[in-house]
């Protein structure tokens, strides 16, 4: 009897379920965010925390058990020495599950997990010098022309927040970081 093992099967045998979490985990920590499905997003979630809590630990027995579950020396080497002391203050909850809206080709929902954990500075490219230099330009343009003052208070919402962090997500899925590029035409935050 199967009694208290439960478990999301995700339509797969339990070595491919076992592959295929191991590695979007190990994609999660390359990356630090990742885009797939509700159900799979929900399932890499726990998988992370067990690991990044395993880290947090730091002995021997821990590090072999991290090993057990994604098979790349180096990469087990990062979540010790990089990014399990970032969540050392932290009791859990290192990850969060955003909800991108359903996937244009089948209508599966979609989900992004990122870590929560300050992002490296992004390198500027080249080709931003010229536009920052317009910016400024167009900046000191109505500098100089007369502004009236507006004399609002803006409120802000949690729900104004969590909308605007969605859409900074949904900017940075477009623009492909940590994860693939992705057409999000239609997309509504949760």
């Amino acid at each position: 009897m199967r009694h208290g093992k439960r478990v999301k099967k995700l339509g797969r045998t339990r070595s491919h379920r076992k592959a295929m979490l191991a590695n979007m985990a190990a994609s999660l920590f390359v990356y630090r965010m990742i885009k797939t499905t509700e159900a799979k997003a929900k399932e890499v979630k726990k998988l992370a925390e067990k690991l990044i809590t395993l880290a947090k630990r730091g002995d021997l027995h821990a590090h072999r058990q991290v090993y057990d579950v994604i098979r790349d020396r180096k990469l087990v080497k990062k979540i010790f020495d990089e990014i399990a002391p970032k969540f050392q203050n932290r009791e859990g909850g290192y990850t969060r599950v955003v909800k991108l809206g359903p996937r244009k080709g089948d209508g599966a929902p979609l989900s992004v997990v990122e870590l929560l954990m300050e992002r490296p500075p992004k390198e500027e490219k080249k080709g931003k010098k010229k536009k920052e230099e317009k910016k400024a330009k167009s900046e000191k343009v109505k500098e100089a022309k007369p502004q009236e003052k507006e004399k609002e208070k803006v409120e802000v919402n949690t729900a104004e927040v969590k909308e605007e962090r969605t859409e900074e997500i949904k900017q940075e899925v477009k623009e492909g970081e940590g994860i693939e590029k992705a057409d999000l035409k239609g997309t509504k935050p949760e």
